[in-house]
């Protein structure tokens, strides 16, 4: 069923018209951005999937706010599927879709901005961020994403870390707060179109296996090639790419600006929150290349 927050009243973006947001999808970064906004007097609706299509047609109706978390199915976008003509047809005047930069398939490390062509394996999220776009919709494209329970540190607390040898593979990440915090801000802006939102150091997972190693004290795990990693489908494919992901647009358009730059600054956060580890050394400074 839907979760509604009373108070609605407070918060105020165009005129006087009061904000009410339908979130799809509240998982581990939908949920917390429906919180933030709560924090700040809005009224939201969360839709999962058994939440009853009455119940989600009755908030559609009255949502001026639409944020849609939740992924593709097969090749196409299970929202716009069951209520995007409801949506087209509603009082909604702001529309959101949590999207991937997976949809840049494989840049062979180099950087990608939101003018990149769309390329890759993942069909349907490649359909999902179009069919958004194509409404009008803001549509976030996000990188791997790691925060509080899910994060380099505790993948190796578990025994389950890995080190690939593929000293030239970079990938990009973002704390699930600055994915928060971006979208605040694009809400604020009102804000359509395409933009990456990443950190400002892309980095090859290893160093952050080693970050993560070195924060809890304990020795990295064995150096493997690919093929001795016994690592699923999913994962290799994860290593089929190597991309850098710019995120300029964001900070000059929305003035978002990452709280956590680099994943030493992440981590950091993370244990400082459950363990007595120093964080007294700052974290490195982000690459001066990042565009």
């Amino acid at each position: 069923m839907f979760r509604r927050q009373t108070g609605e009243q407070v918060h105020e973006t165009r005129g006087k018209r009061l904000s009410f947001l339908l979130l799809f999808g509240p998982g581990y970064t939908g949920s917390r951005i429906a919180d933030a906004l709560r924090a700040e007097g809005w009224g939201v609706a969360t839709a999962g999937r058994a939440t009853p299509a009455p119940d989600v047609r009755a908030a559609i109706a009255r949502a001026s706010h639409v944020l849609s978390c939740a992924p593709p199915e097969g090749e196409g976008d299970p929202v716009l599927a069951a209520y995007g003509d409801a949506i087209a047809q509603g009082p909604t005047r702001w529309l959101g879709y949590l999207s991937s930069t997976g949809v840049y398939g494989d840049s062979h490390g180099g950087w990608v901005d939101e003018s990149a062509p769309i390329a890759g394996r993942r069909g349907g999220r490649i359909a999902a961020d179009g069919a958004w776009l194509a409404r009008g919709a803001c549509v976030l494209r996000l990188p791997g994403i790691y925060g509080p329970g899910r994060s380099a540190l505790d993948r190796v607390a578990a025994g389950k870390a890995h080190r690939i040898d593929l000293p030239e593979q970079v990938f990009s990440r973002v704390h699930v707060d600055d994915i928060v915090s971006a979208a605040c801000a694009a809400i604020a802006s009102n804000a359509s179109g395409a933009w990456n939102i990443a950190d400002d150091l892309p980095a090859p997972q290893n160093a952050v296996i080693e970050e993560a190693c070195a924060l809890l004290n304990v020795p990295p795990p064995a150096l493997l090639t690919l093929e001795a990693a016994g690592l699923s489908p999913a994962a290799r494919a994860f290593y089929g790419e190597n991309r850098r992901v710019a995120n300029g647009k964001a900070k000059r358009l929305l003035g978002w600006q990452p709280r956590f730059p680099d994943y030493r600054a992440g981590l950091r956060a993370l244990i400082a929150k459950t363990s007595p580890i120093s964080t007294s050394t700052p974290p490195a400074i982000a690459s001066a290349d990042q565009r």
